[in-house]
């Protein structure tokens, strides 16, 4: 029997955030806070589309599914945080572990076909208004949907299972405060020549494509617009995109270089930021942004609150 593809490892040691010891309460209460928001936030979305009537678009049908989405990709990796952050005891299992990097680069991926669904319907109607209920039929999202929880299974099983076979020695310590997929590699002991070529390849496909997608459909958008320069339908396609393309940019820009091109990274504390940024930040944001930019979401959040009032009297 071969030993050189079984690990030795039993579990790995979180480092988790360069912050010194006087300053975990501080920064253990402002997490905390950023993912009560966010579960909260994403919480309220999901309950004010499953309500009003008028959100049942092809729109909030996808941010729904975003909204879910971020609640579950915040909840891998924020929970064990504040945990470490509590305690001495840094430690997570070998399995545990690789489930937690399984889940993230899943729910990583979920959020990037999701925006990019989005970005098409955005396309559609305003590109091909009075044919985007013949478009946008509720098969077509449903589908749209579906091959993105697909694509993202299939991308994280196929790191997870190429992780496994590796060999982890002695080195045990994660300088992370989440088991990132690269500071794994980097502990293994064994060739990863095939899990970077993987992973670069895989980053292509469901970063980079996706978000060339979204740019021609927004080139697409501003073509149709210009056609037609008026106030009022610059205004429209403004309220129409603007929260939409508010998550594009935060989404890709805290996670576009860091995963395409880990080797490039070499300042970790530079990591861990911008970990933080689209792990804890950018899923507590989204909620304000389509609440407070969105005049629809605006009023089935008044109606809700107008109810709410109503039957506490």
């Amino acid at each position: 029997m071969r030993t050189e593809n079984q690990s030795s490892v039993s579990e790995f040691l979180l480092l988790g955030l360069p912050i010194r010891p006087e300053q975990q309460g501080m920064y253990y209460a402002l997490f905390l806070g950023m993912y009560l928001t966010t579960v909260l936030g994403n919480l309220l979305i999901i309950l004010l589309i499953r309500l009003d009537s008028r959100l049942h678009t092809p729109m909030y049908f996808f941010l729904s599914h975003l909204a879910l989405t971020d609640i579950s990709f915040s909840s891998v990796t924020v929970p064990k945080m504040l945990v470490n952050m509590q305690t001495s005891h840094k430690s997570i299992p070998f399995a545990g572990c690789i489930s937690q990097m399984y889940f993230f680069i899943f729910f990583t991926d979920l959020d990037s076909f999701l925006i990019t669904s989005m970005a098409y319907d955005r396309y559609v109607a305003i590109c091909h208004p009075l044919h985007y209920t013949t478009i946008m039929r509720e098969e077509l999202c449903t589908l749209l949907v579906a091959v993105s929880w697909i694509l993202s299974c299939a991308s994280s099983l196929s790191h997870t299972l190429l992780l496994s076979r590796l060999s982890f020695c002695a080195a045990n310590t994660i300088p992370h405060f989440f088991c990132d997929l690269a500071a794994l590699l980097k502990l293994a002991c064994s060739d990863i020549f095939l899990n970077e070529l993987v992973m670069f390849t895989v980053g292509v496909v469901v970063i980079t494509l996706p978000f060339v997608c979204i740019l021609v459909s927004y080139g697409y958008i501003g073509t149709t617009i210009l056609r037609v320069p008026s106030t009022k339908g610059i205004r429209k396609a403004l309220s129409t995109c603007g929260s939409h393309l508010s998550v594009v940019c935060l989404y890709y820009g805290a996670i576009f270089g860091q995963y395409l091109f880990p080797t490039f990274s070499n300042f970790l504390d530079k990591d861990i930021i911008v970990a933080i940024m689209y792990t804890v930040v950018t899923p507590m944001l989204n909620p304000f942004i389509y609440s407070l930019r969105n005049r629809d979401m605006k009023a089935a959040l008044g109606k809700l609150f107008s109810r709410a009032t109503f039957f506490s009297q």
